[in-house]
């Protein structure tokens, strides 16, 4: 943060906040800070309306029962503040150390005594907001590398954590819904996907108009069909979460689209 004294509505702003990721920095990415502190508390309700018998059922990932989801949220969250921590000290710190810590973490968080999982996810996601809070303006701009190999600022970190909890709260499969996020989040997962895509060049063409916006959310390659719905179920089904609402302009079958990560 820079040298200046902070005003009287920054200082007031702080006391609010407390242990959370401060917004009196001026490079801090305020808005997406808040969406992952909102996702947070929105995955938080979402895992206390769970019994402890309710997270050996199967969530909605393919494979991975409601403990391995839990155990992956919070360990995210620490895989997360290593790369703050990096970016803070400047000593490299990779989000996993090899191929498989990611994978084993959960397989061994899944394995945790109910409270022990339980509080997991709260210490982890407390641990990281005082991590964000120390960042100086300076390091929120340090470069960090992602788990899929790409280099971005640690400013970045803020949305790939927000994506995370609001996604996981609706994997959860116990009433979360893409149509409780926010219009940013939403939004901001559809320009997700389609950069990824862009990235890897995956083939295929789609138009995305929203029923509910007077702008369309988005459009990959040329030429493809319009698909059109809500937003949120726009979202849903480009995150892989499987189309509900939604048409193709003209008639047809939704077009087969590439997978978001």
């Amino acid at each position: 943060m820079s040298g200046a004294p902070l005003s009287p509505e920054q200082l007031a702003l702080r006391e609010r906040q407390g242990a959370g990721a401060r917004y009196d920095a001026d490079a801090a990415p305020h808005a997406h800070l808040d969406l992952a502190r909102r996702g947070t508390a929105y995955f938080a309700r979402r895992l206390m309306q769970l019994d402890d018998a309710d997270l050996d059922a199967p969530s909605l990932l393919p494979g991975w029962t409601r403990r391995h989801l839990v155990a992956h949220v919070g360990y995210n969250a620490r895989a997360v503040a290593r790369l703050v921590e990096w970016a803070r000290t400047g000593v490299e710190n990779r989000m996993y150390a090899s191929d498989t810590q990611r994978w084993d973490e959960i397989v061994l968080g899944a394995t945790l005594p109910t409270r022990a999982l339980r509080h997991l996810v709260d210490h982890a996601a407390v641990h990281l907001d005082v991590e964000w809070r120390d960042l100086t303006d300076a390091q929120w701009d340090a470069e960090v590398v992602t788990a899929q190999g790409r280099t971005v600022p640690a400013r970045e970190t803020a949305w790939m954590r927000a994506k995370e909890v609001w996604v996981h709260a609706v994997d959860l499969d116990n009433g979360g819904s893409f149509l409780d996020f926010p219009p940013e989040m939403v939004d901001g997962i559809i320009a997700d996907v389609l950069r990824a895509w862009t990235r890897r060049s995956e083939p295929g063409a789609v138009v995305l108009r929203a029923t509910d916006r007077d702008a369309a959310p988005g459009e990959y390659g040329e030429g493809g069909p319009v698909v059109e719905g809500a937003a949120a179920d726009l979202a849903r089904w480009l995150a892989g979460r499987g189309a509900r609402r939604l048409r193709v302009v003209g008639g047809g079958k939704l077009p087969a689209i590439a997978r978001w990560f």
